[in-house]
């Protein structure tokens, strides 16, 4: 049976040589580096750079070994001890771990190098001599831990920055989804409600209401999913749920909107149904006491206001929720914040009107 090859184990294989090659060419460096440091002038002549091969190829040796044991010991390390829930812990047990290989390997290689290159009997071993042999090894073992342990606790650090970052994001889309929730149910519920009256009051009434909701539903549907609708749509939104409540209230309410531009404004989607529902649910709108309310732009700001005449029943109390829905999203979006005012005629909000930076 023939077996096939498959692509995944393909680019495994060149995946591994890929990396051997790198590490191959990393130490080459590294060794050359070394030789250049401890004898600049044996590149002066051809005899002097052949005599530098056995010395060469002692700090390549090295070199691999340290290298190859560094980051597998920071790679067992990694799974097991955290740089960021147990810093100390981890920098004593990788200083230590590396420390005590780089020594056994340093000493090896040492001693494989000297028995080659001396032919010393095993029963007169050196070990003086091999020992001070092996401070070179060692010096260099100290600047790879420190690189080694630098790199894995950047690493380290940046994947956690990382995970934090985006499970903050993702808890502020699903903050930022539950207040945009909030909305739809809501205007339903109070527009139904209204709905249910007029039904009995007046059959043409309630037929042009349901005409108008539909209209406006649509487009409550439509920027659910969205965290910022330009101004020009959330004007036109206004004055649709401005007309149909004059099919209910008639001249008993009266609104003017005055806006100089509308280009290149955004705001939080139904921020402006939120505060005329507030407006006309909680302030009395009569033949005698008309409700007003304007909509005006000052600047890069956005006023409404209406007058206030608070109706008197428990049952309209404000809960400011839809204030502070309104405020809530706001701060997800930017830095500014809305502003609420109060006095003796007149309820006012300012709402900041946001710009999409390039």
């Amino acid at each position: 049976m023939t077996q096939i090859n498959t692509g995944a184990d393909c680019k495994e294989d060149t995946g591994i040589w890929r990396d051997l090659r790198k590490f191959l060419i990393l130490n080459l460096c590294i060794a050359f580096l070394l030789q250049i440091f401890f004898c600049p002038i044996c590149f002066l002549t051809w005899t002097d750079f052949i005599s530098l091969i056995p010395d060469f190829l002692f700090s390549f040796s090295v070199s691999m070994a340290l290298s190859f044991g560094g980051s597998r010991i920071q790679e067992y390390f990694d799974s097991r001890i955290s740089w960021i829930h147990e810093p100390v812990k981890r920098l004593l047990v990788t200083v230590i771990t590396y420390m005590v290989y780089s020594f056994l390997v340093s000493f090896v290689i040492v001693f494989f190098f000297f028995f080659f290159e001396r032919s010393f009997p095993l029963n007169s071993i050196p070990w003086k001599s091999l020992l001070n042999f092996t401070t070179i090894p060692m010096t260099i073992a100290l600047v790879f831990m420190a690189l080694f342990t630098t790199r894995s606790w950047l690493f380290e650090w940046r994947k956690s920055a990382i995970e934090a970052e985006q499970l903050r994001t993702e808890k502020m889309a699903s903050q930022y989804q539950s207040l945009k929730d909030q909305l739809n149910p809501h205007f339903l519920f109070n527009s139904l409600n209204v709905l249910s009256s007029l039904v009995y009051e007046d059959a043409d009434k309630s037929a042009a209401f349901i005409q108008k909701l539909s209209k406006i539903y649509r487009y409550v549907l439509e920027v659910q999913k969205e965290e910022i609708v330009e101004l020009s749509k959330e004007l036109d939104f206004a004055r649709n749920y401005l007309e149909l409540q004059k099919i209910r209230f008639e001249d008993n309410l009266q609104y003017t909107i005055q806006v100089n531009s509308e280009k290149d404004f955004f705001l939080p989607p139904l921020s402006l149904q939120l505060l005329l529902e507030n407006a006309i649910k909680h302030n009395t709108a009569s033949k005698e006491n008309p409700l007003f309310i304007h909509i005006q732009q000052k600047g890069n700001d956005l006023w409404i206001s209406n007058t206030f005449q608070p109706k008197m029943s428990l049952s309209e109390l404000s809960t400011g929720v839809g204030l502070e829905n309104i405020r809530m999203r706001y701060q997800f979006l930017s830095s500014k914040n809305i502003e609420v005012t109060q006095t003796e005629n007149d309820f006012n909000v300012r709402l900041p009107l946001l710009k999409i930076e390039a």
